[in-house]
């Protein structure tokens, strides 16, 4: 008989790092808050991209409709409509083996109430094959909630800043500033908690009301701007890997300056044309 010990057990279980090769589900999710281990979320777009992420570990993809802003060339989340992210979606889920694939539900999609949630949120799981769903709201959206968990669709939940809302913001302001402002959020993150939320996506939180968050849920969550006491983080991944062009917020890292360097192959390439050296003698055929 074999002997397993707890640190390989453990080593096997973890959420990045982890030697298991089945798709990651919200139970792990449930048993790394628990473990109280930290772990990493990145948006992805497309299926080549996501394949490299997934290859790296990155045990959560979040098929976010940031894809308005870094790759369909819109101003705003807004725009983006249901058969952009249910096409995204599928192609992420065909670029990955491990990764659980969060689809994001987009403006519109899921405002009118519970039944106009559930119909979205089914083609996202039907048509492209996520294995859950992300909506913006805390207690306005806990009946969308609660439904689309009753009917087997587990649900990460968005609340603080809520990008879809920006119109009604007027911009991108932190949230949950000053005592009552505090207290909705506190709140927003149980109601979405007590529908059936897997996890809760705290968005541009000052990192103390974040902290205290975290401490009152037993679901993880998820930070974005919101300090480092949240049990996960997340960054969009153009904004992370130095793709965006211009300023990125305050709370963004970059990892690397991709951005520059595609640029500077672009430039190679075309003097190379220009210049006659490409294509040269073995790129070619006889």
């Amino acid at each position: 008989m074999t002997h397993v010990n707890p640190a390989q057990k453990q080593s096997e279980k973890a959420l990045y790092g982890g030697t298991g090769s089945r798709r990651i589900t919200v139970r792990d999710i449930a048993a790394a808050k628990e473990r109280a281990e930290k772990w990493p979320m990145l948006t992805a777009y497309d299926a080549m991209t996501a394949s490299v992420f997934d290859q790296a570990g990155i045990p959560v993809l979040l098929v976010g409709d940031s894809m308005g802003n870094c790759h369909l060339g819109y101003e705003s989340t807004v725009p983006v409509t249901m058969d952009e992210i249910a096409l995204l979606s599928a192609a992420v889920v065909r670029g990955t083996r491990r990764a659980l694939v969060v689809g994001d539900l987009p403006f519109g999609s899921y405002q009118e109430g519970p039944v106009q949630a559930l119909r979205n949120a089914t083609r996202l799981v039907k048509e492209a094959g996520v294995g859950a769903v992300k909506l913006e709201g805390g207690e306005r959206s806990a009946h969308q909630i609660e439904l689309l968990v009753q009917s087997g669709i587990p649900v990460m939940a968005h609340v603080g800043l809520t990008p879809q809302s920006v119109n009604a913001y007027g911009g991108y302001p932190v949230q949950g500033r000053g005592e009552e402002a505090a207290q909705q959020l506190l709140r927003d993150a149980k109601a979405v908690q007590d529908a059936g939320a897997f996890a809760v996506v705290l968005e541009l939180v000052p990192a103390e009301l974040a902290a205290e968050v975290t401490r009152s849920l037993h679901i993880p969550t998820i930070g974005i701007g919101a300090g480092s006491a949240c049990d996960a983080q997340v960054l969009v991944w153009t904004d992370m890997a130095g793709m965006t062009d211009g300023r990125v917020p305050r709370f963004v890292k970059q990892y690397a300056q991709l951005r520059q360097g595609l640029g500077d192959a672009a430039r190679a390439f075309a003097e190379d044309v220009v210049g006659g050296a490409y294509p040269a003698e073995e790129h070619s055929f006889h």
